[in-house]
């Protein structure tokens, strides 16, 4: 055998003894259920991510529903393409509190927006409900974290959902079944390039 045949021979049983421990793991996993999944930390893309999860869950022929914070008034791709897939879009549709600046309008608009996030939450023909910037609506201290985490428990046995946003609260990352905390390594922005139609909006 020569040295090639025998690099082959060892890669060949590494790759044999990886997938076993693949298909074991595939084989364990036998529960289903609706997932929580929480997409947290300071890097660009965590809504970019739960968009793509509703798109993946479109494609596949779930529904799906979106709830938007902190999202201002201006034009958003997602919506426009999703929209047309029969994605219900409710958005709070202020801006950033720096643009508000008036605390109690921001508190009254995420009430409001809370209770269709609420409605999906119960509503069992939803299969995904997207909850884009959510976290912020604790750090503020807009919405309850207790009315929020009973939202989420009792919501439908197969529903899904995203949970969107920088600094989530502990309580919902331990509540999660999925937590990904995406970080910025560099951004194009703070080198004084504007947000790009079509890739950051």
């Amino acid at each position: 055998m020569t040295t090639e045949q025998q690099k082959q021979q060892r890669h060949q049983q590494r790759q044999q003894r990886l997938k076993q421990k693949v298909d074991q793991a595939i084989n364990a996993a036998v529960a289903e259920k609706g997932l929580l999944l929480v997409i947290t930390g300071n890097g660009k893309g965590k809504s970019t991510s739960g968009f793509g999860t509703v798109a993946r869950a479109v494609g596949h022929g779930l529904t799906a529903a979106v709830v938007q914070f902190i999202k201002g008034s201006w034009d958003c791709g997602e919506r426009n393409l999703l929209e047309q897939h029969g994605v219900e879009f409710t958005v709070m549709a202020t801006g950033f509190t720096w643009d508000t600046q008036d605390k109690a309008a921001d508190i009254a608009a995420a009430e409001q927006v809370w209770l269709q996030a609420e409605a999906y939450l119960a509503d069992d023909s939803i299969d995904v409900v997207l909850l884009d910037e959510l976290t912020y609506m604790l750090s503020y201290h807009y919405i309850d974290l207790t009315r929020i985490e009973q939202a989420l428990v009792n919501r439908p046995k197969n529903q899904h959902v995203i949970i969107t946003g920088r600094a989530c609260h502990r309580r919902l990352i331990e509540l999660a079944d999925t937590v990904s905390e995406v970080q910025s390594v560099k951004h194009a922005f703070d080198n004084g390039i504007k947000a790009q139609q079509g890739i950051d909006w």
